[in-house]
């Protein structure tokens, strides 16, 4: 009998190496950095994990491990052991040919983040009510220092006792969990620092209340500090708050890009009918009216119509299209009704591919590390280390109880003024006062990173259509081919396109509303998709469109040549208007630049900031509309993606780039640059892609954006450096290191200097609100 034969082996690789597997895990009750660093830790250590990535923007793991070695339940469980939550993986889909951009059946995952951030958010908001509610009458009683009698009564200590324990195992119950939990991963951060600090004041005020005899010293009671344990979780509780709120709404990218698509699509087969767009296939024929959306990527195979497609490539300008010509889904079309045969569909359409790259490069963006969470893995230790040798130092040398109340205080001295209630206070307190003074200047900051990043930037990427320029058709230039005043050729043609929805007819009856021209009586109008129109006017017929349109109508165009030549090169689109058989006049209209563009720019060079301009347009058209400016390069005819690259090669460089747009081709640069930067007349999802939002408009808010961002960097920097100076000075004076020349901080003068430090930066960070003032006064002036 013969064997069977041998199976091939593949000889260049005896071993090959495991399949490995991707899967993306929704997490709930991160915060920090820190809590990046830590769950990343706990997913690399696993064995079988070969790379594990977590976004705070959208609270989600990126892991790719063995399936062999270890499971997605046990990558799971590690999360939960570190701490924090996990959301249910989403269902698989019904079928292999689910579309995953528009199947409902895939919007649960969407839908569970969604309800898991607002539950959170309303608990944050629940819990910050609680605290603030109790924190106000315990610093009331507890800083009056004998002016309310009551306050140091036993009945006000009790009272205060129970304000401080609601506070403390209410909603800083989730602080003090985080802190265990950071030392148990030998990774302490703020939340540490917070509940050492509370617990400290906490637990010795609970003491002196509960059993004063203890410490009694000359016939009074020592003083309690109830009143800095609801301070300090107060405090937290609100940064938190504020926090979670602008971090949340990162998502609304995406979730903004997949709502362009339409729900439904009319398949022809046969008959037509109304299909989820989910269930079109490659080959099939759908009719998109005007006013609709195409649903998918697809080849006209019957009709013409201009198609806004500014989501994709950035022209202002509509496209025309006819038989064979591509159109994307998601673009708008703006006059005919055509029918498109699908060639894309689900992720491989234009628009999926777009949320792809924001996605992307949302999740390659490293959360900003603050400050206090770097120094707290230091600070931390370093603290303990001082109460504790504190504590001894005073005990030691008088073991009794007397000797034990005196080292107690020193202690908790050391601990209540090491509380870093004014470091926690240097960034949000800033951070708060310059988004408040940004809204009124019209710039919108989406957190505190967003400040950060821009007041480090040096280069600038500015998209050309519709935010260096108006997005708009404009009539730019009237060229007359016989003996007619413009005026009279532009009633002719504002008359004749009056009837039609086309921008460029809506530019020309704009322009003659604005001149006050008459433009009623016009009669039988008839439109010719991607061509022009006609219709009577004063008796005679007047056509208003391209040359070679009209030259099919008996139109005479010998001289309309030259002038809608010398048009085109300097970017204008020409249009010509014709009254029966004679060229009237040549209609240019064109994209203009803002009006304060120019401010703007010289501005930012000012600033020492480089300006570069990428757009989708045609290099000849750009370069038109940008001559004059002070730029320092541009980009034209580009894509999305190519947007994208050069924002990274820029970074690659060293440079900080900032990306400036309003559609939603900018969105993968806006996501992918160190700050995106959205104007307010733009599109949502450029909006949500972007760290700021200037809300009036114009590119005006661009240098005071900027400026804003340095000038708050510079106060958080000084606030950090009162913080600083406050801790430490104040903790020798604590630890009573200065006790032999009578100079000593009790707990008392230790709780005040903490709050005047939280003054101070307080304070510092309102001088803020003056940033400006002289520039609008001059304005005014």
């Amino acid at each position: 009998m013969a064997s069977a034969p041998e199976r091939p082996r593949d000889m260049t690789n005896p071993n090959p190496p495991p399949a490995m597997e991707r899967a993306t895990i929704d997490i709930t009750g991160m915060t920090c950095a820190a809590c990046v660093r830590r769950v990343e830790r706990v997913l690399q250590k696993l064995d079988g994990v070969e790379a594990a990535s977590v976004n705070l923007a959208t609270q989600q793991a990126q892991t790719s491990f063995d399936p062999a070695r270890v499971t997605r339940p046990a990558l799971e469980a590690a999360i939960v052991q570190a701490g924090y939550g996990v959301l249910a993986p989403p269902p698989p889909p019904a079928s292999a040919a689910a579309d995953p951009i528009t199947d409902p059946a895939l919007a649960a995952p969407m839908s569970a983040r969604e309800r898991a951030d607002r539950d959170e958010r309303r608990r944050q908001l629940r819990g910050l009510l609680i605290a603030a509610s109790a924190t106000v009458p315990l610093l009331v009683l507890g800083m009056s220092h004998g002016a309310i009698p009551f306050a140091d009564s036993t009945a006000g200590r009790h009272v205060q006792l129970v304000l401080a324990s609601l506070v403390l195992f209410g909603p800083g119950l989730r602080l003090l969990r985080g802190g265990v939990v950071a030392l148990r991963h030998h990774n302490p951060d703020m939340n540490t620092l917070v509940s050492l600090g509370a617990l400290a004041a906490w637990s010795w005020s609970t003491v002196a209340t509960l059993a004063p005899h203890w410490f009694v010293r000359d016939g009074h009671e020592v003083h309690v500090y109830f009143e800095a344990t609801g301070a300090i979780l107060s405090f937290v509780l609100l940064g938190k708050f504020l926090e979670s709120r602008a971090r949340w709404r990162l998502g609304d990218a995406v979730r903004h890009l997949h709502a362009m698509v339409p729900a439904l699509a009319h398949r022809v087969d046969g008959g037509e009918q109304d299909v989820p767009v989910a269930a079109l296939r490659v080959g099939d024929l759908v009719r998109v009216r005007p006013g609709e959306r195409v649903p998918v990527d697809g080849v006209v195979r019957e009709g013409a119509s201009a198609f806004d497609e500014s989501l994709l490539t950035g022209e202002s300008v509509p496209m025309d299209k006819a038989i064979g010509d591509r159109v994307v889904g998601g673009s708008m079309n703006t006059t005919g009704a055509v029918l498109v045969q699908v060639d894309r569909t689900g992720a491989d359409t234009a628009l999926a591919r777009i949320a792809a790259a924001v996605e992307e490069a949302q999740g390659s963006r490293a959360p900003i590390a603050r400050f206090a969470d770097r120094a707290s893995a230091v600070f931390v230790p370093i603290v303990l280390t001082l109460a504790a040798i504190t504590l001894l130092a005073w005990w030691l040398p008088q073991p009794d109880g007397e000797g034990l109340a005196v080292a107690i205080e020193y202690t908790v001295a050391v601990l209540v003024i090491a509380c870093p209630c004014a470091l926690g206070l240097a960034t949000p307190a800033a951070v708060a006062v310059a988004a408040g003074r940004g809204a009124e200047l019209g710039v919108l900051f989406r957190n505190g990173a967003a400040v950060e990043q821009a007041s480090r930037i040096d280069t600038v990427f500015v998209d050309k259509t519709g935010t260096l320029t108006n997005g708009r058709p404009e009539v730019a230039a009237i060229e007359l081919l016989a003996e007619i005043d413009a005026g009279a050729a532009l009633r002719l043609a504002a008359a004749a396109e009056l009837g039609s929805e086309h921008p460029f007819a809506r530019a020309i009856v704009a322009e003659a509303r604005a001149r006050a021209l008459r433009i009623e009586g016009a009669v039988g109008f008839v439109a010719t998709p991607a061509m022009g129109v006609c219709a009577s006017v004063d008796g005679q017929r007047v056509a208003v469109g391209k040359a070679e349109w009209l030259a099919t109508l008996g139109v005479d165009i010998g001289a309309v040549v030259a002038p809608a030549a010398l048009l085109a090169q300097r970017g204008i689109t020409p249009l010509v208007v014709a009254r029966q058989q004679t060229a009237l006049a040549v209609i240019g209209l064109a994209d203009t630049l803002r009006a304060e563009a120019r401010a703007a720019l010289a501005a930012l060079h000012e600033l020492g900031v480089r300006v570069v301009v990428l757009t989708g347009d045609r290099r000849g058209v750009a370069e038109a509309v940008t001559a004059g400016l002070a730029l320092d390069g541009l980009h034209a005819e580009l894509l999305p993606a190519d947007k994208a690259r050069l924002v990274a090669s820029a970074q690659q460089r060293g440079e900080r780039v900032a990306m400036v747009g309003d559609g939603v081709n900018d969105a993968p640069a806006l996501a992918a640059a160190d700050l995106g930067m959205a104007l307010g007349t733009g599109t949502d999802v450029a909006a949500a892609a972007a760290d700021v939002a200037l809300l009036r408009g114009g590119l005006d808010g661009l240098p005071r954006a900027l400026g804003l961002a340095r000038a708050t960097m510079r106060t958080i920097r000084q606030n950090l450096v009162w913080a600083s100076v406050y801790n430490l000075l104040g903790i020798p004076f604590a630890a009573g290191v200065c006790h032999a020349f009578g100079l000593r901080l009790s707990p008392v003068l230790a709780s005040a200097a903490m709050s005047l430090s939280s003054v101070s930066v307080l304070l510092n960070s309102l001088r803020l609100r003056r940033y400006g003032r002289r520039r609008e006064r001059g304005s005014q002036a």
